[in-house]
């Protein structure tokens, strides 16, 4: 009986591996940049793309399925990043179609990041949490907190 109970648990780890293995194997969705080479962020309907600008503000861009840039509508943003001891929160005001800090980045390259996205100003906030890292992927030579690579081979 010990027999037969050993060979499944080894059969089904052995096709667990081999479902892994291949080299189109995935680990979830695939990643994609957005129109401005900015994280895109999945879980806010419509999506956004988290994009920081060359003057270190955030600009926050509604996207349509095909990935197309879209007006915001009455969406509100905050972001809270930087030393956790010293956090800087940042507001969005309109601007050229996108959403648009008010305030710049705090200095450094990397820091814990917080996204609250609301549909509407009553609506429940959406988060996302990810390391704000400016330097630039070797891959895929966009910044680390946008890279599409895969990092884990």
């Amino acid at each position: 009986m010990k027999t037969k109970h050993i060979l499944t648990i080894l059969t089904t780890s052995l096709l667990v591996l081999s479902a892994h293995a291949g080299p189109g194997h995935a680990h979830g969705p695939k990643r994609e940049a957005g129109p401005n080479g900015g994280r895109v962020i999945l879980n806010v309907d419509p999506h956004a793309e988290f994009f920081v600008t060359a003057d270190r503000k955030v600009q926050i861009t509604f996207l349509d399925d095909a990935n197309q840039p879209l007006a915001p509508g009455e969406q509100v943003v905050a972001v809270t990043t930087g030393q956790r001891s010293a956090p800087t929160k940042l507001t969005f005001v309109k601007q050229g179609g996108a959403l648009l800090s008010e305030q710049t980045l705090p200095e450094g390259t990397s820091w814990p990041a917080v996204v609250q996205i609301k549909a509407t100003p009553d609506a429940k906030a959406v988060v996302d949490k990810f390391t704000l890292n400016l330097a630039v992927c070797p891959g895929c030579k966009l910044a680390e907190y946008a890279c599409i690579c895969d990092h884990t081979h």
